[in-house]
């Protein structure tokens, strides 16, 4: 199995920073705004990404694994690509230096694709999506 894997500093509280992975909100603020769905453990969050005229393009589900406050996230992809379908998506969280430190993972990937493209690709999304955390 192979992980996708991330490290961003920001220069905010650790709750500011768990406010925007686990409410719907906060989520929407910095990934895509149609976000909904219950960002509790338990729950499931529905992420949909649209053109500039409002044609879907694609999404992913997620349920909602753990959430340990000011430290941990974690869900479960149960809706999505098939290459993402079971795997998890992982942020914890530590403070340094005066700032939060999101170590980001995209784990337990079955299958790169041919030539690793695509797992390419969506490394490159997600650090894209996290610097717009920031």
């Amino acid at each position: 199995m192979m992980d996708i894997v991330h490290r961003v500093g920001i220069k905010a509280p650790a709750a500011k920073v768990y406010a925007a992975l686990t409410t719907i909100d906060g989520l929407a603020g910095w990934w895509t705004e149609d976000t909904s769905g219950s960002s509790k453990p338990g729950g499931h969050v529905a992420f949909r990404f649209h053109t500039a005229v409002g044609d879907e393009i694609g999404g992913f589900g997620m349920d909602v694994l753990e959430q340990t406050p000011e430290h941990k996230v974690r869900w479960r992809v149960l809706d999505g690509p098939a290459e993402w379908l079971g795997t998890e998506v992982e942020f914890q969280l530590s403070q340094q230096d005066g700032q939060t430190i999101v170590m980001f993972g995209h784990r337990h990937w079955r299958d790169a694709g041919p030539g690793g493209e695509f797992m390419a690709h969506c490394s490159a999304k997600w650090a894209t999506f996290l610097l717009s955390l920031r």
